[in-house]
């Protein structure tokens, strides 16, 4: 039951997150929008992480996880956070929720099982993400332009692999960190790299409406890894891959909120995405 109730309470967050992010980086920009999520979910998640206990001893094993957790966290939320920005949050959100399926192929990479269920599984979310990314996209966005889709998909799909490794050695770190310790890594090395050369360019942008988008998509986030890790204590794959259908949540509140219309192919795709990523989930419980 832990990871499943750590699997669904990372999925609530992350698709607060998901929606949110596409608005504010309409507002501010894809790397303006980074910057404050990883400086809000820096200061609300340091007090958490210090009074959650001591932190162990630096160790190789360690320092390998922590440069997985943050790279992959960095890179893939840039790059989420890029195709929202021009394209579809639903189709990016559906094809950066297949990070559960990818955490769980290096779940079973490093010693766990595969059934034939499970293969079967993951070739079908492969199949719907090659549909999402090869159909025709029908209304466009009223943000896209020329072109933009198709980058959009790419900035999804390549977010999907970063974000794979990134939840997959959070996950490993859970099992030495505290799970505020182990989510911090990434908020921390976002304000080193990201926001502190903004700010200092003076390129780290903010406009009041995109204030309580980002405060909100900081806490979310925060708090979102911070379920999953303590999910991933009793299972990595299957708290991996509930979490990842806040692509589900995302796709409909795009649909409600935006009015985002896919092409009848991506909703096919979509649909095999969920499908796949939500059978995963039982076989791997």
């Amino acid at each position: 039951m832990l990871a499943i109730a750590g699997g669904l309470g990372a999925a609530f967050m992350w698709a607060t997150t998901a929606l949110l992010s596409g608005r504010s980086s309409r507002l501010i920009g894809a790397a303006s929008t980074l910057a404050w999520i990883m400086l809000i979910g820096t200061v609300a998640g340091v007090p958490l992480a210090l009074a959650s206990g001591p932190l162990p001893a630096l160790t190789p094993e360690l320092s390998f996880w922590l440069a997985g957790a943050s790279l992959g966290s960095i890179i893939g939320l840039l790059l989420v956070f890029r195709g929202m920005k021009i394209g579809k949050v639903g189709v990016v959100a559906a094809l950066s929720s297949t990070e559960g399926a990818m955490a769980a192929v290096f779940s079973i990479v490093a010693g766990e099982r595969l059934s034939v269920p499970v293969a079967l599984t993951l070739a079908l979310i492969a199949a719907g993400v090659a549909v999402v990314a090869l159909a025709k996209g029908g209304e466009p966005a009223a943000h896209s332009g020329p072109g933009d889709e198709r980058r959009a998909i790419l900035y999804g799909s390549a977010g999907a692999l970063c974000f794979g490794v990134s939840i997959f050695s959070t996950a490993r770190l859970g099992a030495t960190l505290t799970p505020f310790a182990a989510v911090m890594p990434p908020r921390l090395l976002g304000v080193a790299v990201v926001a502190l050369p903004l700010a200092l360019t003076g390129r780290l942008r903010l406009s009041r409406p995109a204030v309580p988008l980002v405060v909100a998509i900081g806490a979310a986030e925060l708090f979102g890894n911070a379920s999953y890790v303590v999910g991933a204590q009793q299972s990595i794959a299957v708290a991996a891959v509930l979490a990842s259908q806040f692509a589900a949540v995302a796709a409909v509140l795009a649909f409600l909120v935006f009015g985002e219309r896919l092409s009848l192919q991506q909703r096919w795709g979509v649909a095999g995405i969920f499908v796949g990523v939500a059978l995963l989930a039982v076989f791997r419980s």
